[in-house]
């Protein structure tokens, strides 16, 4: 009896052993899914001094960034040919912001947008004559962008300029595909506009921090984040201007240049940090071509992108590029890909 007992239990352990040699392989522990990379956008609105032009460029081959500038068209025409612009309601050769200096002045320019595209970075508008289009009808939208199209297609031919480059109607048609507001100012027919006028998206925003841009009537929405700053780390927009108020009432105190680009850059990088070791939402930047305060904000923008921008997990992009990434990624889904 005790030896039945004994082959009886050498089987049991047996097929037990048997049944753990067929059994599946633990599985390892789950891979948390990799963080994306961190998105930062910066924008110029205006552009019109061909140094601020040039050292832009600079600093994204410095860097490897991708720039969105936001033309102003009145800078494409001279003193001679600013009766070719009439804004909505306005008269023939009247603007904001003025016109280009002279027919070189505009032939710079020209060249300029043309080496930043051949770089990679991103042409958007930034209206004809930086009117406030608050009151606006569709109509009178519809009517600047199609200033703003017919001046940048026909740029050299208005001007005299000679020989107009080979391609620059094509590329003139074809590249403008967003837009941002003089003053941020916007109305609802605007953004019924939009769409009509074959823009893809639209940059004229103000959100409560960054945040992932909704596409809406085929116009994705970007929005300029409000971001702490100086002290007691009061929320400000992110642009320049907004810092140039903030800090000094909007007059000029260059004396002060190098504590405002400390604070500028201090401002930038707390927001930048927020982001990047927590949800990576895109963090929007803005500025314009005017060096305020001494140029303290493009100082601080300097000092900012050449520490983010060559970051491994840093990406600083056009505007253009994301949106074209995000839709090419919902195709992608939408097909199963």
């Amino acid at each position: 009896m005790l030896r039945s007992y004994r082959v009886l239990a050498y089987s049991l352990a047996s097929l037990a052993s048997a049944n753990a040699a067929f059994a599946d392989p633990p599985k390892p522990p789950a891979v948390p899914p990799a963080s994306p990379k961190q998105v930062v956008l910066i924008s110029f609105d205006a552009a019109r001094e061909i140094s601020q032009w040039q050292r832009s460029r600079a600093l994204a081959k410095r860097t490897g960034a991708h720039f969105t500038y936001f033309l102003s068209c009145v800078f494409l025409l001279s003193p001679e040919t600013r009766q070719e612009y009439a804004g909505p309601g306005k008269a023939a050769g009247k603007s904001n912001v003025g016109f280009g200096a002279s027919k070189q002045d505009v032939a710079d320019r020209l060249e300029q947008v043309r080496l930043a595209a051949a770089e990679g970075h991103d042409i958007g508008s930034h209206a004809c004559g930086h009117f406030d289009g608050k009151d606006w009808s569709k109509a009178d939208w519809l009517a600047e962008f199609a200033s703003v199209r017919r001046i940048f297609e026909n740029a050299y031919a208005i001007n005299g300029i000679s020989p107009e480059p080979p391609g620059w109607r094509d590329f003139a048609r074809h590249a403008v595909t967003g837009f941002r507001a003089p003053y941020l100012s916007t109305d609802k027919a605007l953004y019924d506009a939009l769409p009509e006028a074959d823009f893809q998206y639209d940059a004229s925003g103000v959100s409560n921090g960054p945040e992932l841009p909704p596409t809406r009537n085929g116009i994705t929405r970007f929005a300029l984040p409000l971001i702490p700053e100086g002290p007691k780390a009061k929320p400000v927009v992110a642009m320049d201007y907004n810092l140039y108020v903030r800090h000094s009432d909007a007059a000029e105190k260059p004396a002060m240049a190098g504590e405002f680009t400390e604070r500028a850059y201090q401002s930038f990088r707390a927001a930048f940090e927020a982001q990047y070791n927590g949800k990576r939402l895109p963090l929007e930047l803005g500025f314009h071509f005017t060096l305020m305060n001494g140029g303290a904000y493009w100082n601080a923008l300097e000092r900012f992108a050449g520490e983010v921008c060559v970051m491994s997990q840093v990406e600083c992009i056009s505007f253009r590029d994301y949106v074209a990434r995000q839709r090419a990624g919902q195709a992608q889904a939408s097909v199963g890909g």
